[in-house]
Order: structure tokens, then C-alpha cells, then sequence
């Protein structure tokens, strides 16, 4: 496993990089941890809707790149995630080989709401990094009946949290994100 040196963070579809969550693991995980979080481009533009998954995927590589240089640290030594949409852009990033230590995916999004036969899994074959999930026993995007059935296709290490009663939006959760991020990080050093 390697030692992580950054963390890299993405929004969900309808929010930004300034979402309290996202705010509060920053808080939370610095200075020990450096995190920066970005938007997609279509956010910086006042789009309303997201643009294609290449075009955010490419996003997603650029920012983890530019992060590394900053940091002057190799690209395979920075944690990638975010909340839903954002999470499963860099999910996917890394499936198609952007170099991580291991992804943080909050509320990822395994189906759209009242549609599990529209599945957003494909890619996960291709996840050998270690990788966390943290979602809420009500979320409408995936239930933990539905994690338990898709995670098992995902070679590298897989931790899950979930947060009782909470739906997609985790709202109120904050302690518990962090407490389960902090506690996957420890077993990565």
C-alpha cells in the first residue's frame, strides 16, 4: 500500500467544491493530510447540468496532475474521491489508469433513484486500489443489498461504512465521514 501525500475531492453533479462536507474533510484530515478540492469545468462555466463523463474524467486527470506537481509528489501517492458524481469521475479516472493510492467515494452513486437497472459499476472490475465506500442505509442511489452485490466485483481492498437512516445526501453525517475516512487513511501507511 502506498503512503498517501494529498487528497484529491469532487463535487456531486448539483453542488460545488465549496459543499460543507467536502469543507469539513479538508478541515478535518489538514495539515496532515493536504486536500484540495476542485470543480468541473461546466460548475466554473454556470452550466445547471454536468457535462459528459470523458470530458469530467479529463477534468479529473488534470486536477490530479496539477496536484501532484504542486505538491511534488508521484500522481500514484494522491487519494481520489469526492461526493457521488464526483467520486465516480475519479472511480472511473482511475479505472482507466490514472495513478492513485486509493479512492474516497462518498454516496457513490450505483444507479439513478427508482432506476437499479441503469447500473453505474462497469469499471469497477478495473479498481485494484483500496478503495472506501461511505454511503447511508437509505440512499436511493444504492442500497447496502445492492452494495453487497456490486462491490464484490472490485479486485482491490473494498471498507464500507454505512450511516444508519441517512439517505443520499448524508446530511448531518460529517463526524462520521471523517471518522471513517481517517480510519481507512490509518490503514494505508
Amino acid at each position: 500500500m502506498t503512503r498517501p501525500t494529498a487528497m484529491l475531492l469532487a463535487p456531486g453533479s448539483g453542488t460545488s467544491c465549496e459543499h460543507p462536507s467536502l469543507v469539513a474533510i479538508e478541515r478535518a484530515l489538514a495539515p496532515g493530510l493536504p486536500v484540495r478540492r476542485f470543480d468541473f469545468e461546466y460548475r466554473k462555466a454556470g452550466k445547471p447540468f454536468p457535462d459528459r463523463a470523458p470530458k469530467l474524467i479529463a477534468t479529473t486527470r488534470a486536477e490530479a496532475g496539477a496536484l501532484a506537481t504542486e505538491r511534488g509528489v508521484a500522481p500514484d501517492t494522491l487519494v481520489l474521491g469526492g461526493r457521488s458524481m464526483g467520486g465516480r469521475m475519479c472511480s472511473m479516472a482511475v479505472a482507466e489508469g490514472l495513478p492513485a493510492a486509493g479512492l474516497v467515494l462518498i454516496c457513490y452513486p450505483l444507479h439513478p433513484p427508482k432506476k437499479p437497472d441503469k447500473l453505474r459499476v462497469e469499471h469497477f472490475a478495473d479498481l485494484s486500489v483500496p478503495c472506501l465506500f461511505v454511503s447511508g442505509t437509505k440512499d436511493e442511489f444504492g442500497s447496502p443489498d445492492e452494495f453487497d452485490e456490486h462491490l464484490a466485483s472490485i479486485p482491490g481492498p473494498v471498507t464500507r461504512v454505512l450511516v444508519e437512516g441517512k439517505r443520499h445526501d448524508l446530511k448531518g453525517a460529517d463526524d462520521q465521514i471523517i471518522d471513517a475516512i481517517r480510519d481507512w487513511l490509518a490503514t494505508l501507511s
